[in-house]
């Protein structure tokens, strides 16, 4: 078993575009159906997979160009480790004052240890001044246990982006 790490930061309004966040639906709209909704989803289907938006389910990291992975282990502190040392940098720009206490991002990154090595995902998101959002996500691979299927799509996007 494996992690990868994940980070965005961006405006809160792009953040809020969830159509660009969930995978298009397995089938598109019917023929006939209105120009817009046809071209909506095409849009979706074209976007979310190249997109550096944070998916709304974690798991779907893996579909996204591995250049947005920021790190890769194999030990779940570690990964742990990486997200804790994320929150420190950016505790500062936290808007909420409970979500700057050192004590309690220490707590938060022990207990994602835990998480990970069960085989779970974390997420994490915080608001940030401007509005400003930063999201946090570390996927357990080998299989995801969320969504096992994606790890073949993992390895095959890495695949196809290798020199030959």
């Amino acid at each position: 078993m494996h992690h990868h790490g994940y980070l965005w930061t961006g405006p809160k309004e792009r953040f809020d575009q969830e159509a660009l966040r969930r995978p298009p639906y397995p089938a598109p709209p019917p023929a006939g159906s209105r120009p817009e909704l046809i071209q909506r989803y095409r849009e979706v289907a074209t976007e979310f997979p190249t997109s550096d938006l944070p998916p709304l389910e974690t798991a779907y990291w893996l579909i996204k160009p591995p250049s947005l992975v920021c790190g890769t282990w194999d030990e779940a502190k570690e990964a742990a480790s990486w997200l804790g040392e994320r929150l420190a940098e950016y505790a500062h720009r936290f808007t909420h004052d409970r979500d700057r206490d050192t004590s309690h991002l220490a707590a938060l990154a022990i207990s994602i240890a835990a998480q990970l090595e069960s085989g779970a995902d974390v997420s994490l998101g915080f608001y940030l001044e401007r509005p400003s959002y930063l999201s946090l996500a570390l996927v357990t691979c080998s299989p995801n246990r969320s969504m096992p299927q994606l790890q073949n799509r993992f390895r095959q996007s890495l695949t196809e982006r290798r020199p030959q």
